[in-house]
């Protein structure tokens, strides 16, 4: 086998089809909780503790010269990475969450028993007029 058709088996299974659509969502999904967190989450956090913004957060570890900027110690940008971070962990939780409890009820779900066959259709006619 070729490896273009190599390749084009391994690429049309449903599986790699899936984890790439997964990944796009997933990529958009980010951007929208970074939005979220940035934009909405932060800035009230940010006045109710005395209009602190979390990614200007720094510490100069070099001041800057002629020559060199400033080196700085960024914090307020890993903290806001942080609260991304803890934001999509748990909206990815609750997805899933819901996903298991609704495959949960799939298989909670009894199916309906089998339709007898028509021998056994036939003797519990039989039976019941025997029983008349």
């Amino acid at each position: 086998m070729s490896l273009g058709k190599e390749f084009k088996a391994f690429a049309m299974r449903g599986n790699f089809v899936d984890m790439a659509v997964g990944i796009v969502i997933g990529a958009a999904f980010g951007k929208i909780v970074s939005s979220f967190v940035g934009d909405v989450l932060m800035p009230p956090l940010g006045a109710m503790l005395g209009g602190l913004d979390f990614t200007s957060l720094a510490m100069t570890i070099k001041e800057a010269t002629e020559t060199s900027p400033a080196v700085l110690w960024k914090y307020g940008s890993f903290i806001q990475t942080v609260v991304d971070f803890l934001i999509v962990a748990f909206a990815i939780f609750m997805v899933i969450k819901a996903m298991n409890s609704m495959k949960k009820k799939e298989i909670e779900q009894p199916a309906a028993p089998p339709k007898p066959s028509e021998e056994v259709v036939l003797l519990t006619q039989i039976r019941d007029a025997l029983k008349k």
